[in-house]
């Protein structure tokens, strides 16, 4: 339970420095009102759940692709991923009045979308590993 929390916490900090680095890339919140920090976490939860379950079973079947291309294809599945938790949480966004978007999508789906979902896979993936990093020593003396 502590490792879902701590990936859902890692996860909310790379997507705000996603949000922070990548021009279209728009998590909209307010830093005075809590409530949109609840938000972001259910951002955060979604993109973490969906690259627990959905990633690794992608990566298995486009493993020969990803010989072919020497891996050129992990960036294709990070960006997937972010589109798909944006897809998701716009699904709840009328329930839950989460501003989340990806280069336009959703709705507007198009080459904008998918370039900035590859950008800001990218900045993730490189919050994500320094914060993993960090957090390394939690991990070896078992806390």
């Amino acid at each position: 339970m502590i490792d879902l929390l701590v990936k859902v916490a890692v996860n909310a900090a790379a997507l705000l420095a996603a949000a922070f680095v990548v021009p279209e890339f728009n998590l909209t919140f307010r830093n005075d009102n809590p409530t949109d920090w609840v938000k972001i976490a259910i951002i955060a939860l979604v993109f973490a759940l969906v690259n627990s379950y959905l990633k690794p079973i992608l990566k298995v079947l486009a493993m020969p692709i990803g010989f072919l291309t020497m891996g050129l294809v992990a960036f294709a599945i990070n960006a997937a991923m972010l589109l798909g938790t944006a897809w998701l949480v716009n699904q709840a966004s009328a329930q839950l009045q989460i501003g989340f978007s990806v280069g336009g999508y959703p709705p507007h789906w198009g080459y904008e979308a998918i370039g900035v979902a590859v950008v800001a896979s990218i900045v993730i993936s490189i919050v994500a590993t320094l914060l993993d990093l960090l957090l390394m020593p939690r991990k070896i003396l078992g806390i």
